[in-house]
């Protein structure tokens, strides 16, 4: 259907200012490995986040792998069920143990207070997640890692441009991870990045998103995968950045029509912390059964308009981790779903939408 509203659309930005970086690579012959491109976007990125250091990575999840393994966790890694399945699949792929902690139901992050009741011996870290760009209870996970020792990764794949406290969410923990996927609001069609404020941690994420070089025809600083960004995504990244306001501020707009047409109607939106500076990097909807939100749904899907259950199902529940009861991640996922968002999406087409969601309670 040609009228189809997806949950969301790849903002692909004027193919002529991405053919001028074309034609500069293709000058160069210089396609991978740390190009020029690479470092220009990691430059801007460092700039535009307001962090130290900030390496690019082929994709999220190689970050969340990187991040594990160049803080040598072992053991347990206390993270949160509600989020998308590389936060808890990257814990298994690097031979830990994802530990859940229930999350908190006025926000979705995770829940300090069960973090806390989850800590053992073989705890090395807590890896959360800032759940749809909202940010995870910051304070009171410093607070709990400084006093049992633990490291904290961010699994920031949300929250590209967000500030807390007019400070880049991304200064917290020891390491905070992003994805450029097509689908977030900042990409480079396929894409990531590790970033930390600790000079030595830096050091090693390098070297693991590099095989492990020491440098050219030298020997090897230790194990390493693959982890590089080529020039041809840092290209797309380029021809991204100038838009990221404007894309933002489209979203804010958006997101105001569905809050006014989706007021007092018993669908609760995630709270947000107050001294947040948002992204609008999605539109979740809390409904108040499961047979509601399979209703709304399945109206929306008749009329080729397609939400998506995001977070859904709990990661408790994957059949490659021990089933750990956390009844309010179960509960809320079972409930919780994105409305179709992004920067061209019109008025009309909000209106259409809402109209056929108000139907349906």
């Amino acid at each position: 259907a040609i009228n189809m509203i997806p949950v969301t659309k790849t903002y692909l930005p004027d193919m002529a200012a991405y053919v001028k970086y074309l034609e500069q690579i293709w000058e160069r012959g210089w396609i991978t490995n740390q190009g020029p491109l690479v470092e220009d976007l990691e430059r801007q990125l460092k700039e535009l986040l307001g962090v130290k250091h900030l390496l690019l990575v082929s994709n999220g999840t190689i970050a969340l792998q990187i991040a594990i393994k160049a803080l040598e966790l072992q053991e347990e890694i206390i993270t949160t069920p509600f989020s998308y399945v590389a936060t808890t699949s990257s814990i298994v792929w690097q031979g830990c143990r994802p530990v859940f902690a229930d999350i908190d139901p006025r926000n979705l992050t995770i829940d300090p207070g069960e973090v806390e009741k989850k800590i053992t011996a073989q705890t090395t870290a807590i890896l959360a997640t800032h759940v749809y760009g909202s940010p995870c209870a910051v304070e009171a996970i410093t607070t709990i890692a400084e006093k049992h020792r633990l490291r904290v990764i961010y699994d920031a794949a949300h929250a590209f441009g967000v500030d807390y406290n007019d400070h880049s969410l991304m200064r917290y923990g020891d390491v905070s991870t992003l994805s450029f996927h097509a689908t977030k609001l900042f990409h480079t069609a396929e894409g990531g990045a590790v970033i930390t404020d600790n000079d030595d941690i830096a050091k090693k994420l390098a070297y693991h998103r590099n095989f492990g070089h020491l440098g050219y025809d030298k020997s090897f600083w230790g194990l390493g995968i693959n982890g590089k960004c080529s020039e041809l995504h840092a290209a797309m990244g380029l021809c991204m950045l100038p838009k990221v306001a404007d894309i933002i501020g489209a979203r804010k707009e958006i997101s105001g029509w569905y809050d006014e047409r989706l007021e007092n109607t018993g669908l609760e939106k995630p709270q947000m912390a107050t001294g947040i500076r948002y992204n609008y990097a999605y539109y979740p909807v809390v409904c108040q059964s499961e047979d509601q939100l399979l209703g709304i749904k399945e109206t929306l899907n008749q009329n080729d308009i397609f939400p998506r259950r995001y977070f859904y199902p709990s990661l408790n529940t994957l059949n490659y981790v021990d089933y750990q009861s956390v009844p309010i991640a179960e509960d809320i996922s079972r409930r919780v779903m994105c409305l179709p968002l992004y920067a061209e999406l019109s008025k009309n087409e909000v209106e259409k939408i809402t109209s056929l969601i108000l139907s349906k309670l």
